[in-house]
């Protein structure tokens, strides 16, 4: 068994946990949509054709924030096609994706749903075919109240108050030269920065994200992030980071070290944007958007055929309908890991996607809802980290990676709400082979008990959940975890995600 020990001390704040963090992406991409949240004739579909398991699944994932409309997609998207009458609403060729968009679902049908799910929207506009013009309008239609043409236009189409979206995504990913209308972080950046100072004459407390790299791997990043920061600073509040992990060529001790790439990326980012603000003499601080991130197989998808013929583009086809594992759920839990870990810039994060793409939730049409392996950490998360991100001291040892050298064998982060009296602990096991023996000195919380202990963890770490077995995989008590002395142990399972909490004992005094 591999020793390890952590020492919590509540002393030592890294930042508050923003509940942003647990936010989530909607796309108009394959089946998220259409045959994933809205299916009219599904059995448990509601007056406004969403399927109820979906939402009953969306709330006990725990998601606070969701992005939309897009991804890729936004950067051809039209938004005045998704609104009014949906029997006079155009189909469209969806160029990102190759398919055809129907616009049975635009923002005022997705903003009706997100009450459903109790979550805030977070709305992408498009600056790659469109601009300023068009994300003055939408503002107007979504967030003015009444009295002018796009605004009572909202309220004659059904949706009298206003939807009152506070964070906007100025674009998605500009960088990559997939997207519609991608030019120079330059150009980008400047047309960034006239769209952010209009829309802020219409509301000054917008909160605005401008596009980062849409990975640590492109050959612009760095570089991107300087031009664009150093054109926008004064204009934005947060600068956005995407990332998507797979393993390579059966490279899986690489795969389960994914987080060490993302605190690598999120550091780098940071950096950048310090430098920014150092060079421009400001006091203000830019924070970090992580809104995409997961785990996916993109080589699955660059392998299969693509459709290229214009007269067969289908409506919601199966797209980027990723099975997860055990293993990818651990890689998956330690990326929630990295993310908590830098709270105190890391103030918002959204999962790609929600439902059916690369999602924690599957759906068949007419049929069930199930779990994915990645439901379970992202759900516990949510729910168990509360107050603010602890610095840890972790001491194990170490294995090497094709990828990053030399990383522990152990990743580890503690959230301490001060108010509740509670500590969450979540970590993981990258071993392949060996158990893990934790030792979590907690003594300087006081006088403590375990709530909980929690552990995600398979025989086979390639275990699923599917739609003939949707239950294979699931979190289960760790019997182990034990308390002596203000010291936690318990034994982590190879390739497996864990969650301890731990309630201080607050005993009446005279």
């Amino acid at each position: 068994m591999i020793p390890a020990h952590l020492t919590i001390d509540p002393h030592f704040v890294v930042g508050p946990v923003n509940r942003r963090l647990f936010g989530s992406f909607v796309e108009h991409l394959g089946r998220c949509v259409y045959d994933g949240i809205f299916e009219p004739t599904h059995p448990t579909a509601d007056e406004d054709g969403c399927r109820k398991d979906v939402v009953a699944l969306v709330r006990e994932l725990g998601v606070t924030a969701i992005r939309y409309p897009g991804g890729n997609f936004v950067s051809g998207y039209r938004w005045e096609d998704g609104v009014g009458p949906v029997d006079q609403r155009p189909r469209r060729l969806d160029l990102a994706w190759h398919s055809t968009e129907t616009n049975e679902v635009g923002l005022n049908e997705f903003a009706r749903w997100l009450t459903k799910v109790d979550c805030e929207l977070m709305y992408a506009v498009n600056l790659g075919t469109r601009g300023l013009q068009e994300a003055l309008d939408v503002l107007e239609y979504a967030n003015v109240r009444s009295g002018t043409a796009l605004s009572d236009l909202r309220a004659a189409h059904g949706s009298p108050e206003p939807h009152s979206i506070r964070m906007w995504c100025l674009g998605n990913e500009m960088d990559g030269p997939w997207q519609l209308g991608h030019g120079t972080a330059k150009s980008y950046a400047q047309l960034a920065s006239k769209t952010a100072r209009a829309m802020r004459q219409l509301d000054p407390d917008l909160e605005l994200v401008v596009c980062g790299s849409s990975s640590a791997a492109m050959p612009t990043f760095g570089e991107w992030e300087r031009v664009v920061l150093e054109e926008t600073y004064d204009d934005v509040d947060y600068i956005s980071c995407h990332a998507y992990y797979e393993p390579l060529a059966g490279d899986y001790g690489s795969f389960l070290a994914s987080a060490v790439d993302m605190d690598r990326f999120i550091d780098s980012v940071v950096a950048t944007a310090d430098h920014v603000k150092a060079i421009r003499r400001s006091t203000k601080t830019m924070y970090v958007s992580f809104d995409e991130w997961n785990v996916w197989y993109q080589s699955r998808y660059h392998d299969v055929d693509r459709i290229t013929d214009v007269e067969t583009w289908p409506v919601a086809p199966r797209l980027l309908e990723d099975v997860y594992t055990v293993m990818d759920a651990v890689v998956f839990g330690s990326l929630l890991i990295s993310l908590l870990r830098h709270a105190d810039r890391v103030t918002s994060a959204s999962l790609a996607q929600l439902v059916n793409v690369i999602a924690p939730i599957m759906t068949e049409p007419g049929g069930d809802a199930w779990r994915q392996t990645t439901f379970f950490p992202f759900a516990l998360t949510s729910s168990l980290a509360r107050g603010s991100t602890l610095e840890l001291k972790l001491d194990c040892r170490t294995y090497h990676t094709t990828l990053y050298g030399d990383v522990p064998v152990v990743d580890a982060v503690a959230t301490h709400d001060a108010d509740a009296g509670a500590t969450a602990v979540f970590a993981v096991n990258r071993s392949q082979t060996d158990e893990v023996g934790l030792e979590i000195d907690a003594s300087h919380l006081g006088k403590v008990t375990i709530g909980s202990a929690q552990t995600l963890h398979d025989e086979d770490p390639h275990a699923a959940n599917t739609l003939t077995d949707q239950e294979r995989v699931r979190v289960e008590p760790n019997a182990t975890a034990r308390l002596d002395g203000g010291v936690v142990r318990v034994t982590l399972p190879p390739v497996s995600w864990t969650a301890i909490t731990l309630v201080e004992s607050r005993e009446a005094t005279a």
